[in-house]
């Protein structure tokens, strides 16, 4: 077995509406010397009431309860006893649920089909401070972060590609207060060139002014290092 964090034996409470699935799960804890079964319960009111009066150092909890979620006692743990560990058991592998466990401050997400000496071996994986979660868990969280990766990525990408390198120099131009025959000047343009890039700048961010233009493309990240750089290569 894992070792311990702390001399004591782990205080812990079982919230599972299933009767037989949390006999096993208390039988299980109740042969372990270094964890203790301080309560067992199927409902969110009981728990919560228990974590309003008396100390645990473990939440050890189901999602699909009778009177609601057990997203409700993570947040209920969380904010009554924050030093406490909470671990997740359940048959979900709902990517959102699985995300929104994980926010709510669980630190463990465990399938019940792992077995209960599994669950048990991680409970005291979690109090060694790891982080158990089910192989298939971590396959579905891994892959959620690729997405998001991805993702802000391709934003990014959009982005950087918005305006052309001519709209990002006169637009950096524009927002240091430079008027149209300056810009044209600078970038050796017609007047009437630079009018026409400032209307497809507008048209592109969707605004309607340089003050709203420029408010638009700093939100966006636009005035960048590039348009800096063609700046000094046009004072030159």
């Amino acid at each position: 077995m894992l070792p311990l964090i702390s001399s004591h034996p782990c205080r812990i409470m079982v919230v599972e509406d299933d009767v037989v699935t949390r006999r096993l799960l208390c039988n299980a804890i109740a042969l372990e010397p270094s964890l203790e079964l301080s309560a067992a319960f199927g409902t969110i009111a009981e728990a919560q009431h228990w974590m309003a009066n008396k100390p645990i150092d473990l939440l050890l909890t189901d999602l699909g309860l009778t009177d609601g979620s057990g997203l409700a006692v993570i947040r209920s743990c969380r904010r009554l006893l924050p030093n406490a560990d909470i671990m997740v058991i359940t048959m979900s592998s709902d990517e959102e649920q699985i995300l929104a466990c994980i926010e709510a401050g669980a630190s463990g997400y465990v399938l019940k089909e792992s077995g209960h000496q599994n669950i048990l071996r991680s409970i005291l994986e979690l109090r060694s401070g790891g982080s158990p979660i089910s192989p298939m868990i971590a396959r579905k969280v891994l892959a959620r972060m690729r997405r998001y990766v991805k993702d802000d990525s391709l934003e990014l990408d959009d982005h950087a590609s918005l305006l052309t390198r001519t709209e990002s120099a006169i637009l950096l131009w524009i927002s240091r207060g430079g008027t149209y025959s300056k810009v044209a000047k600078a970038m050796g343009l017609s007047v009437g060139t630079v009018q026409t890039h400032v209307k497809h700048i507008y048209r592109k961010l969707a605004v309607h002014s340089r003050t709203e233009a420029i408010v638009e493309a700093q939100r966006r990240g636009l005035l960048s290092v590039d348009a800096l750089a063609w700046r000094r290569r046009l004072s030159q």
